[in-house]
């Protein structure tokens, strides 16, 4: 069966096994990348199409008249069309709980290094603050412990599950914030967890807030300066999620006016950033930028590629393990 990766990059370094794959599709090819201006011609003859990021349109759907599924390596699925799929009888797939671990762990150092002023200190040791010190230690910036502190947390599906349990360990109390665009009433009755709270009624609470909710027209710049403003001076907005959450501007903003005390950032509004971006331009000690990782972990990256062999193993069989169609 004709089958094609359009970008196998994006999950691989030459340290995963990609076995499982090539064990279900046998004539599988790989493409590292994948402009926009080789997609129709890639895909032409393909029946199934996997893919991470690559968006999948109306018009590349039509390119691949004998296109069977299209699988995707991650959760969310806003890069296929997913009304076309429907119209043209494509099944699409997606994975789930395959980056648990990872994304909470990098929630959590990103958590850890803001709280411990991590970059600020290291500039100090950098400038022989620590050697020309009269005391043994330095008490430049101040540290918080976790444990008693507020986490509140925008999302409550599996990463959000996975950061609150974390959160508990260190003794942190966590709030969830309404479903956005729900009512009070399905906010509070889809998954039993902690308090629920409209969102402006937790910003307040927050020492710490963490978003693990999807990109929709409900929670596109969730966050702006009006969100922002209800935030303890002090507090840490995390985002691992999607980068149009936040309004970027505003966030720089309320950095450079010390109006929160911290931001690590892990997705931005455009991926790859090719026009740049505000929050790589500034230089601000209270910000952590990261490229899009917190998935990253060789681990996860394996057991994405697992998943995306066992549900195209289901679909030849006639099944519809992880259908979104």
């Amino acid at each position: 069966m004709k089958s094609v990766f359009l970008d196998f990059a994006t999950i691989s370094r030459g340290d995963i096994d990609a076995e499982p794959l090539d064990r279900v599709l046998p004539d599988l090819q790989y493409f590292p990348t994948t402009e926009y201006a080789d997609l129709h011609q890639r895909v032409g003859e393909a029946e199934i199409i996997l893919t991470n990021k690559i968006r999948i349109d109306r018009q590349a759907m039509i390119a691949a008249a004998k296109l069977k599924l299209i699988c995707l390596a991650a959760t969310g699925a806003n890069n296929v069309d997913l009304e076309a799929a429907r119209e043209h009888g494509i099944s699409v797939c997606n994975i789930v709980a395959y980056c648990t671990d990872a994304v909470v762990q990098h929630v959590f150092a990103l958590i850890m290094s803001l709280n411990q002023h991590l970059r600020e200190y290291q500039s100090l040791l950098q400038q022989g603050a620590w050697k020309g010190s009269p005391q043994f230690c330095l008490l430049d910036y101040p540290i918080r412990e976790l444990a008693e502190s507020t986490l509140g947390i925008v999302g409550y599906g599996e990463l959000g599950r996975g950061v609150a349990k974390a959160a508990e360990a260190f003794g942190m109390k966590v709030l969830l914030a309404q479903r956005p665009g729900g009512d009070a009433a399905d906010s509070t009755t889809t998954i039993a967890g902690p308090e629920r709270l409209p969102l402006a009624q937790l910003l307040p609470k927050a020492d710490v807030l963490s978003l693990h909710c999807p990109l929709t027209p409900e929670t596109e710049n969730l966050i702006g300066t009006p969100e922002l403003e209800l935030m303890p001076r002090h507090a840490l907005l995390i985002n691992t999620a999607r980068g149009a959450l936040v309004d970027e501007q505003a966030l720089l903003e309320a950095l450079e006016e010390k109006r929160i005390g911290g931001a690590g950032i892990d997705v931005l509004s455009e991926e790859p950033p090719v026009n740049g971006n505000v929050l790589l331009d500034a230089d601000l000690p209270n910000l952590i930028v990261t490229p899009h990782i917190a998935w990253a972990t060789r681990e996860a990256r394996q057991r994405a590629l697992n998943e995306m062999a066992a549900n195209v193993a289901d679909f030849l069989d006639g099944g519809h393990r992880n259908s979104l169609i």
